[in-house]
Parts: C-alpha cells; sequence; structure tokens
C-alpha cells in the first residue's frame, strides 16, 4: 500500500481580538510540534485583508519556522503570483529553500481574496492569466537560464539568478479550487496540485472528476503528473469522544462561520449564519453536505479512506489549521492525528496486529512449548542442586589461611 503523507495548511483563520505577536508565536510552536510528532509537510498562506488571515509573507514566516524544525517540509500556501514581480518571487522562494536546508515546497495560486487585489488595483479577470505567465518564467529563472521577457505587467533584461535553489528538482504546486482551472495549470506545467476546494461540499463532490483535469493538459504540453503530487484539504477536530470533540469545537466553528465565512467573506453559497454551536458541528460535520470530521481518531479514518476512494487516490492529506478549539485542545487533535490516524491509513498497525493475533490464537501449540521450557527449568535447576553437594571440593590446610603448625604439634593433636 502507497503510503500517505500527512501535513497541515495555515491561512491562518485567527479571530480578531488576540495579541497579534501571540498568535505569530503560537503558529510557529504548531509547526515545531507537528515537526516533532512526524508530519511531512506544512503550508502558510499569503493575504492582505479580512482581519482573520494577517500573514503577508508567507517565506519570512517559513524561513522562521525553518529554525525551528528539522525535517517537515515547508510549502508557500500559496504565493499570490499577480501581486509580485516574478523575479523577486524566484528570489525570495531560492532564499527560502537555503534557509531551510533544502525542504521548500514552492505553491502559487492567483490570488483567493478579492478584496487584496482591489487593494493592489488588479483587474480579477486577469489574475489568472498572470500566475500562469509568472509561472512560465519562474520555472526558467529556478533552471538558471538568463532571461528577457516584456509583458504588459512586468519586465526582465537579461535577468538571471546568482544563487539557484538547494534542491536539484524544487517541487511547484498550483492551488485548485472547484473550477478545472487549477488542474488545468499544473497540467501544463507538470506541476503538483494541492486542492482547497475540497473544504467545501461542492469541492469534495468534485474531486472524481478533478484529476483528469490534469492528465489531459499535461498530455496536450507533453508533461507528466502524478497524483503523488496531490494534496487535498480537510477539516477535523477529534477528541477521545465525539461528545468531547463536540464540546471542545462548537463554539469557536460557530463564531468562525458566523464572523469570518459568511460575515466577512458572504461567499455565494456560503451556508446562513448558525443559531448555536450543536447546529454549526451538525451541519458542519454531520449529515448530507458534511465538510468536516469533529469526532475521534476513527472518525477522521472513515472520512480519509472515503475521500480516498472517492478521489481515486491522492499523494497527501493536508489538514486545515483553524481556532475552533482552545490552542491546548487544537494541539492534542493533531497529536491524536499522528498517534493513532497516520498509523491506521498507513497500515503501520498491520503487522503488530498480526503478530498479537498469531499468539493469542495458537494457545495450545505455545502451551506446549511453554511446558517443555519449564521442564527443562526444573531439570536442570535439579542437576545444578545435586551438582552443589557431589562436588564440593575439600579445603586443605595449604589452600586455606591458617598458617602452618610445627611439625611435633601436628603430631600431638
Amino acid at each position: 500500500m502507497a503510503r500517505l503523507g500527512f501535513g497541515a495548511f495555515l491561512a491562518p483563520h485567527h479571530p480578531v481580538g488576540e495579541h497579534p505577536l501571540l498568535q505569530f508565536r503560537r503558529d510557529i510552536a504548531l509547526v515545531e510540534h507537528l515537526d516533532k510528532l512526524g508530519y511531512d509537510e506544512f503550508w502558510c498562506g499569503e493575504h492582505h485583508s479580512s482581519g482573520w488571515e494577517m500573514i503577508a509573507s508567507p517565506e519570512m514566516f517559513l524561513a522562521a519556522a525553518a529554525e525551528r524544525t528539522g525535517r517537515i517540509k515547508l510549502g508557500t500556501g500559496v504565493v499570490s503570483l499577480p501581486y509580485h514581480h516574478p523575479f523577486n518571487v524566484a528570489q525570495r522562494i531560492v532564499q527560502l529553500d537555503w534557509m531551510s536546508g533544502g525542504r521548500a515546497i514552492f505553491g502559487s495560486g492567483p490570488g483567493a481574496l478579492a478584496s487584496d487585489a482591489h487593494a493592489l488595483g488588479i483587474d480579477p479577470m486577469l489574475q489568472r492569466p498572470r500566475q500562469d505567465e509568472a509561472i512560465g518564467i519562474i520555472k526558467r529563472l529556478l533552471q538558471g537560464e538568463r532571461v528577457t521577457y516584456k509583458g504588459d505587467w512586468f519586465e526582465l533584461n537579461d535577468a538571471a539568478l546568482q544563487l539557484l535553489p538547494m534542491q536539484a528538482e524544487m517541487e511547484f504546486v498550483v492551488a485548485s479550487q472547484i473550477s478545472p482551472s487549477g488542474m488545468t495549470l499544473a497540467g501544463k506545467y507538470g506541476a503538483g496540485v494541492i486542492s482547497i476546494g475540497s473544504l467545501s461540499s461542492q469541492g469534495l463532490t468534485s474531486l472524481p472528476t478533478q484529476w483528469g483535469f490534469a492528465e489531459e493538459s499535461a498530455k496536450k504540453h507533453g508533461q507528466t503528473v502524478d497524483r503523488k503530487n496531490w494534496r487535498v484539504l480537510l477539516s477535523w477536530h477529534i477528541a477521545e469522544t465525539r461528545e468531547e470533540a463536540r464540546r471542545q469545537a462548537g463554539p469557536g466553528l460557530l463564531r468562525h462561520h458566523n464572523e469570518y465565512i459568511h460575515g466577512t467573506l458572504q461567499n455565494p453559497g456560503t451556508k446562513p449564519p448558525f443559531s448555536d454551536a450543536d447546529e454549526a458541528v451538525d451541519k458542519t460535520a454531520f449529515g448530507d453536505g458534511a465538510v468536516a470530521t469533529i469526532g475521534t481518531p476513527d472518525d477522521l479514518v472513515a472520512r480519509i479512506k472515503s475521500v480516498l476512494a472517492a478521489s481515486g487516490g491522492f499523494g497527501t492529506v493536508i489538514g486545515f489549521v483553524h481556532d475552533w478549539a482552545s490552542p491546548e485542545n487544537t494541539m492534542r487533535s493533531w497529536d491524536m492525528v499522528a498517534r493513532y490516524v497516520v498509523p491506521e491509513i498507513n497500515g503501520y498497525l498491520t503487522g503488530l496486529r498480526k503478530s498479537r493475533e498469531f499468539v493469542a490464537t495458537n494457545r495450545e501449540y505455545f502451551e506446549r512449548a511453554k511446558s517443555a521450557i519449564m521442564a527443562n527449568i526444573q531439570q536442570n535447576d535439579a542437576a545444578a542442586e545435586a551438582l552443589k553437594y557431589t562436588s564440593s571440593p575439600r579445603i586443605s590446610a595449604s589452600a586455606s589461611n591458617v598458617p602452618d603448625l610445627p611439625k611435633d604439634r601436628a603430631a600431638q593433636d
């Protein structure tokens, strides 16, 4: 069975009201925690408005995280390419790759928040074409080419990177929502995919047909794509029982949906405000249209297996980082996923269970073996005891500590 990777995606989605410095430090602590738990990847996004999503430079955040971690891959999730000159993006991702010791993944997108594009004066209709144009240039730069190029929004004159990535082949990843455009772009450049649209019911429903767009586009452009480079986002909060998970996550989920998803973003198709925490959990994690898992490790195992089967398979499942629960319970949730979900999904426990079952179901054989062993032990003990009384060495005067006596005194004695 192919091993499924596990990672985390930090937008972030932090409620307004807490000290930003403490939020940043807690986010860095989370990356460090995930690294110790053995997670494979950590992704961080770029946003410039909305209040809740306040990391403007994923490269700077991930460089700081690199100093606190040792093995976890660090992905820009994502750099919004229309917001930046492609040469500067290439420079920053190279910097991150060296500062992380070759652990960077370059993830890009067209920009997710309309308010960001508005602030920068960018026509939303130009965002995807500009992302496409920028990727082509950045790939050439990272391959060591000297590029001269004149476009509608940037220009390069004999431009070359003086330092290339530490990795021989840095992975490119493209963000995909519900439409085929992200998958099509990934196929054009032979890139990986991070499916952000799977956080919605519509996105989950479309997963079975999504990869076909990437394969079709790759074939058209003479590229290849591999499902192992496909990441799918899911939301979860895990606790020892479903009741405990509901209690921990419900109030924060209510605020997240009502204040941010519905009240701030107001995206088409967004569910109306929830009346209370129970309704928030019920409509988000249970019944028709459920997009999150709020429950036990077994519940998340079942959800991941279901999505794997429906999609046809992918390489890494990425958990969406949120503030539904307290920081302590959030850390505990990620810990439980690492301890119980990861080994169950990847079959790490199969051999151990088979070994235990074999011993438990073959008692007759092992009882005979045990009896034979005990008989041998008893025989050996008896032999040792007999040997102690029959072969004890006699102590001679010359071998003792008693001094030699004069011959006449010895005779008298």
